[in-house]
């Protein structure tokens, strides 16, 4: 069942400052609003020397229009002149229903490169290189990028509960 199938049209609030705590948000508004079992995800890039920027602000990072090029433009002149350019991509999946609250994670460890580079994928995907490989999640085919991906890592944790 989809947010369509339950006739809710609005985007789902997140007002936390952490990826689980906007995950909750969404599962729990839902299960409580419409009584059924939902599962939520949020995900961010953590860049670790800035501070893990932009986290939850992935998306809105360079302002609320969510512009994809604007985001890495600005990734990328942070750290312009910053050797260490480690982080990662997480996802947290909140899943809430009659049985209380559980919560799933994913991540992959990986560099922010020095340009873009590949033309597959979405947001920051032209400029993360991940941990083991040689090619950005923009360079793989949908394929390659689910086989190691954090959303696909936290959605293996939460079938396996099932």
């Amino acid at each position: 069942m989809t947010l369509s199938d339950l006739n809710h049209n609005q985007e789902l609030e997140e007002s936390s400052d952490t990826l689980q705590g906007n995950a909750e948000q969404k599962a729990k508004f839902i299960f409580e609003k419409y009584g059924h079992p939902c599962f939520a995800d949020d995900t961010g890039l953590l860049i670790k020397s800035l501070n893990n920027e932009p986290g939850v602000y992935s998306a809105r990072y360079a302002g609320e229009e969510k512009n994809n090029e604007a985001n890495m433009d600005l990734v990328l002149s942070k750290l312009e002149s910053n050797v260490d350019r480690s982080a990662k991509f997480m996802t947290v999946i909140a899943f809430a229903s009659e049985n209380g609250l559980e919560i799933y994670e994913g991540e992959v460890k990986g560099q922010i490169t020095l340009e873009r580079r590949g033309k597959e994928g979405f947001g920051y995907d032209p400029i993360f290189l991940p941990e083991g490989s040689e090619k950005t999640f923009a360079e793989m085919s949908l394929e390659e990028k689910n086989e190691i991906s954090h959303r696909a890592r936290a959605f293996k944790n939460f079938i396996e509960r099932f």
